[in-house]
């Protein structure tokens, strides 16, 4: 079919010696001895520090820098013998014996030795009356103040709450509780569902590629690159750390996107280099391969550090490691799959499809089925975009109700030692009082900040001023209010005190710090969206060279994203579903979620939008024919880009098998969002979006083209 003359001018060179990507994947070929002792010797270098990744990273974070609950904190820590938010509550209970009984005493001062001679805790208070010992003198709490960073608490926490659980009798009971100890054990539960998760994934993962390629060499290509850069990314995250601290988080979220991305980057690099080796040696395969399907890796990996580049403006330590922690995944990832791939590759050449099920002797790089799929696709357009979009925004509506908060004290097992003590202290002493706001004032305004703070709407208590342990002008107040920490009214009783006290009172506490940082994400959510949009479609437009494909192309994704969030909505705020996934509805999604979820998701989908649509460019550049791009395009990657979500759906969702909440959300909606993504967006309507828009999806005025950088995916 001839093209319009409008359009000739806007058709590419075609390639006839390799690019720069296919001369670099050569070298790696000609020289893989080189590239393989290198990355020998990177993953000794970095593995030696990889076993200790979950016990040395930060286990905290979780804060707004620069909010006024971060002030108080320090504060508290600086003045009154570090009795913050980040101190150690240690909760003493006996149903018989009351706090003055001997045994009970003595269970007191061994819970005070376990802290003695440890620097990271501060002054240890003893049970006061009236204030840490309950009504019926059954119940007493100790406080050990926070003398080390919060991360550092953390940790502390973690090397004493054995010996403090281990002081519970048949008579008395000893939980440690409070944030540092909410962190601590939560960290625990979420490294064993981690550890759960990935033990479940990968058997999973391999039978799916030993299915897409039909070829056990081939398959396991794929988990080599994984391997090396989970290895690698686990190295650099304890090296990093020793920097800055980073959040075990972080490392979490690098396992399960090294695993998905390094299959996802295999499957497309290995996929099309079997087809190359049909027609040339192994070297000048690699060098085809790297030119094409590694174009669009690169493309792809820069899509993910970019979409993940902006969570790191949100000022809160544990968010931006979480990112950081995944780009660094990414980046080893990327690396391998530009430099280790092609080396193997090029030493296996045929053998790659050693090994091989009887149906893969058959099997072709253009698929058949994909191909008849990608002509119904083109025959009736219409009703196919209008279903797939009705469906995702039937998806997307109740994203309108949805609801964020920072985690509550469920996200702990119920039979972590904090949990029970958190209850414990409720039913002892009030519904709020795990969650006392501190207030630092003068000394001067202090009785007046108490007077005030008194008649404030939610507050149960506030206790007497206490002056500062150093002799400075500072007085700590605690104000108990009269709901559960998590409760939806917090915010506003916060926010009252804040109002309504004197301008020298700052307000602090555990509460106010997840309120801060709730704001903080709030704040930083629409601007952190607008630069994913604005960059991503940047990535499409020098990847594609196309405005108008490449501006469909980010608006698909972003309306998968939204679906994605939509059914969250249902599932983890209204419930549906909730018996069969084994948890209990919080009434919200966590806070966090909507920051990092969204440059998540987005990421992951604009992975496979530049799979696509750089092979339909490919295929366009080749013929100049949009039908050709069209159904060649899905002919030639609809296998992979099905079969590497398949691979992602079976990661993500084997987190939902996990019982803290926070990985069960991480996976299930990461896992829907792939679903819907991949079955909706990139297999039905983004080729109907070509077959609609025929050559004007490739268009570009001839002034963009002087602006961008010369990309051609032909070879």
């Amino acid at each position: 079919m001839p093209l319009p003359d409008a359009l000739l001018d806007t058709e590419e060179p075609r390639v006839t010696s390799p690019g720069v990507l296919g001369r670099a994947g050569a070298a790696m070929v000609t020289h893989r001895r080189w590239v393989f002792g290198v990355w020998l010797l990177a993953l000794i270098a970095l593995g030696s520090a990889a076993p200790t990744v979950f016990t040395s990273l930060a286990g905290a974070g979780w804060q707004a820098n620069g909010s006024e609950s971060v002030q108080v904190r320090e504060l508290a820590q600086q003045h009154f013998g570090g009795n913050s938010s980040a101190a150690v509550q240690v909760v003493v209970h006996s149903d018989t014996a009351s706090i003055d009984d001997t045994a009970v005493q003595q269970t007191l001062t061994d819970v005070a030795t376990v802290f003695d001679g440890d620097p990271r805790f501060g002054e240890i208070v003893m049970p006061q009356p009236g204030m840490t010992i309950s009504p019926d003198s059954h119940t007493g709490i100790l406080i050990a103040g926070a003398n080390a960073s919060t991360d550092e608490m953390v940790k502390a926490v973690d090397d004493v709450k054995g010996e403090l659980t281990a002081l519970s009798t048949d008579v008395i009971e000893v939980y440690p509780t409070g944030s540092s100890a909410l962190w601590s054990d939560f960290n625990v539960a979420n490294h064993d569902a981690m550890i759960q998760a990935e033990l479940f994934s990968w058997p999973l993962t391999l039978a799916i590629m030993v299915l897409a390629f039909g070829s056990l060499v081939a398959a396991g290509l794929p988990l080599l690159l994984t391997v090396a850069g989970l290895v690698a990314s686990a190295g650099g995250l304890v090296l990093l750390n020793e920097v800055t601290p980073i959040s075990v988080w972080a490392m979490n979220f690098a396992m399960m996107f090294a695993l998905a991305l390094g299959i996802d980057y295999a499957l497309f690099i290995v996929a099309r280099f079997r087809d190359a080796l049909r027609n040339a040696d192994p070297r000048a395969a690699v060098a085809e391969t790297m030119d094409t399907a590694g174009k669009a890796v690169v493309l792809s990996g820069l899509t993910v550090l970019v979409s993940l580049s902006a969570v790191l403006l949100v000022p809160a330590p544990a968010v931006r490691t979480m990112a950081i922690g995944i780009m660094m995944a990414v980046s080893f990832v990327l690396v391998a799959t530009m430099t280790l791939l092609p080396a193997a590759l090029g030493a296996l050449g045929p053998k790659v499809n050693a090994a091989s099920l009887p149906y893969a002797k058959r099997q072709h790089h253009r698929s058949p089925k994909f191909a008849a799929w990608g002509e119904l696709l083109h025959k009736h357009p219409w009703p196919f975009a209008v279903v797939s979009v009705g469906i995702l925004i039937a998806l997307a509506l109740p994203v309108l109700g949805l609801k964020v908060a920072m985690p509550s004290i469920t996200v702990v097992p119920e039979d972590a030692p904090v949990r029970q003590g958190y209850e414990l202290v409720q039913a002892q002493f009030g519904d709020g009082a795990p969650g006392a706001l501190q207030i630092i004032v003068p000394t001067a305004d202090a009785e007046s900040t108490a007077a005030t703070a008194s008649t404030v709407d939610g507050i149960s208590m506030v206790t007497p001023p206490q002056q500062a342990l150093d002799g400075s002008d500072y007085s700590l107040l605690q104000a108990i209010p009269a709901v559960d920490p998590s409760d939806e009214s917090m915010g506003t009783i916060l926010q009252d005190l804040r109002t309504e006290l004197p301008e020298s009172a700052l307000v602090g506490g555990a509460p106010a710090e997840n309120l801060d940082l709730q704001q903080a994400l709030n704040d930083y959510l629409p601007i952190v969206i607008g630069i994913i949009l604005v960059l991503g479609f940047v990535l499409l437009l020098v990847a594609l060279q196309a405005p108008l494909i490449a501006l469909l192309g980010t608006i698909v994704s972003l309306l998968s994203t939204a679906a994605a969030f939509g059914v969250a909505k249902l599932i983890f705020q209204d419930g549906h579903g909730s018996s069969l996934l084994g948890f209990t509805p919080q009434g919200f999604l966590d806070g966090w979620g909507p920051v990092f979820f969204f440059a998540m998701i987005f990421a992951i989908a604009m992975d496979y939008t530049v799979f696509l649509l750089a092979t339909a460019k490919e295929h366009y550049e080749h013929s100049g024919d949009p039908k050709t791009a069209q159904v060649d395009g899905l002919a030639h990657s609809g296998r992979v880009i099905f079969a590497a979500a398949a691979v992602m759906v079976a990661v993500f969702f084997t987190f939902a098998l996990s019982d803290p909440l926070p990985p069960k959300e991480m996976g299930i909606i990461l896992g829907v969002a792939v679903l819907l993504d991949a079955l909706l967006i990139r297999l039905i309507l983004l080729p109907v979006l070509l077959r609609l828009t025929g050559h004007g999806a490739w268009w570009s005025p001839a002034w963009l083209r002087k602006v961008l950088p010369s990309i051609s995916f032909s070879h």
